[in-house]
């Protein structure tokens, strides 16, 4: 594989020749979790695309919460209650630092990227579409970026279209800009296939999206976690993303979105803390990002997931990206090595996901086997079937790399899979 095949979010953080030094071991000591074995070996933990373990600093920030500095948010006047509304925005500001927004109040707290989805979706497009109107994504969408905009389509009249993949898995940027009409509304796609490793090019789709008067969605999961990203830099006007998948917290993730929309949008879900006033005949809503943030937040989470996006900043992305480069290119070269395994996504620009079959054997055969080796991988859809229907698969392999993967691990999965084809010889 191509070692120019890396993750270009529009901001340089530098070549893999200028990065600094990585020493993954001493990464690696400060996650608790990759040094238990399973099953009696190694564990060799391929699985961060779905959820990425924890560092030492998060679990104590998490801990820290709960320990010394717990009361329920914006809500007491109690010295605890303060320090912990404190705690709170500063890791929004944390969250607004980390992707470059204009102010704080653009990030809005949610449990998750598909919450965070969900709320654009119903808050913006049941007030924005219009029957005719057009919702474009991707073949390569995880279904928390299909299935809300199929409802609001269902509420409005609007259409949702997708945008077409070739075989290698690449974003088409020509049908992708035939597609565009003035009926075109929203786009709305993954920053990075959760599958394919994918990177679409998010400045150029933003760029013509806004030709045609279109707002642009971009759900960053799979990409704020690889390499920096700058939301004014790219132009876009939401950007999504879990903590869970950036080494912080679950049930926690956030929306940033442009404060003048953001302001347009009427509220997601009711209940305390999004008020100003409330009547039995009605209510004025408080202003964001508080609209958004109704009932009891994440309050331990939130500074945990601060937490996370500070360690990564202090281990540094120019260097974390050229490690991450690196085992891709070793990974696939590996894994192609083995016969009867193929992989799925050979795109131009791809980041650290290694998405494979092997000969006729079921993906999930394949994932239990290699369990047995101590290698984490995940199998199935991956809450992307029209993207499987296009590979012609009914279920792949993945295995994901973090900032702690090594070249071991890969061994390991090697190795783990040419048992796989012992067994099924």
């Amino acid at each position: 594989m191509d070692g120019s095949r890396h993750l270009g979010l529009g901001h340089n953080s530098g070549s893999a020749a200028a990065a600094p030094a990585y020493d993954v071991e001493r990464v690696r000591a400060d996650f608790p979790i990759l040094h238990r074995p399973v099953h009696g070996k190694r564990l060799a933990y391929l699985d961060s695309a779905g959820s990425a373990q924890k560092p030492r600093a998060v679990i104590d920030a998490e801990v820290r919460a709960y320990e010394t500095a717990y009361s329920n948010v914006h809500r007491g006047a109690s010295y605890l209650s303060g320090v912990a509304t404190q705690a709170y925005e500063d890791a929004r500001a944390t969250v607004a630092r980390f992707v470059n927004a204009r102010e704080a109040r653009e990030v809005v707290f949610t449990k998750n990227a598909t919450e965070a989805i969900n709320l654009v979706a119903f808050a913006w497009g049941r007030k924005a579409l219009r029957p005719g109107d057009e919702i474009l994504i991707s073949e390569m969408e995880h279904h928390s970026n299909i299935v809300p905009w199929q409802l609001v389509a269902e509420q409005t009249g609007a259409v949702v279209k997708a945008v077409p993949i070739d075989g290698a898995g690449n974003f088409l940027l020509d049908e992708y800009e035939r597609l565009l009409t003035p009926r075109t509304k929203m786009v709305a796609v993954t920053h990075v296939s959760n599958v394919l490793g994918t990177v679409v090019p998010i400045a150029d789709v933003a760029r013509l999206a806004h030709k045609v008067g279109a707002k642009v969605l971009i759900d960053g999961c799979q990409g704020i976690v690889h390499e920096p990203v700058d939301v004014q830099a790219l132009d876009v006007d939401f950007y999504v993303c879990s903590a869970h998948k950036l080494y912080g917290p679950s049930a926690i993730g956030a929306l940033w979105g442009r404060g003048a929309l953001l302001d347009a949008m009427p509220p997601f879900q009711g209940g305390g803390g999004m008020i100003e006033t409330v009547t039995i005949e009605r209510t004025t809503f408080a202003p964001v990002p508080a609209r958004f943030e109704a009932g009891t937040p994440a309050i331990a989470q939130a500074p945990a997931f601060a937490a996370a996006l500070d360690y990564i900043g202090s281990t540094g992305f120019a260097a974390i990206e050229a490690h991450e480069r690196a085992l891709l290119d070793y990974g696939t070269a590996l894994l192609q090595d083995i016969p009867g395994v193929m992989i799925h996504g050979q795109a131009r620009e791809k980041t650290a996901v290694i998405a494979f079959t092997v000969g006729e054997v079921h993906a999930h055969d394949v994932a239990t086997i290699v369990d047995k080796h101590g290698v984490a991988v995940r199998s199935g859809h991956h809450c992307t079937q029209p993207l499987h229907a296009k590979l012609g698969v009914a279920a792949t392999c993945r295995a994901s790399l973090g900032m702690y993967s090594t070249r071991a691990d890969l061994d390991q999965l090697a190795a783990a899979l040419r048992n796989v084809q012992e067994i099924f010889r």
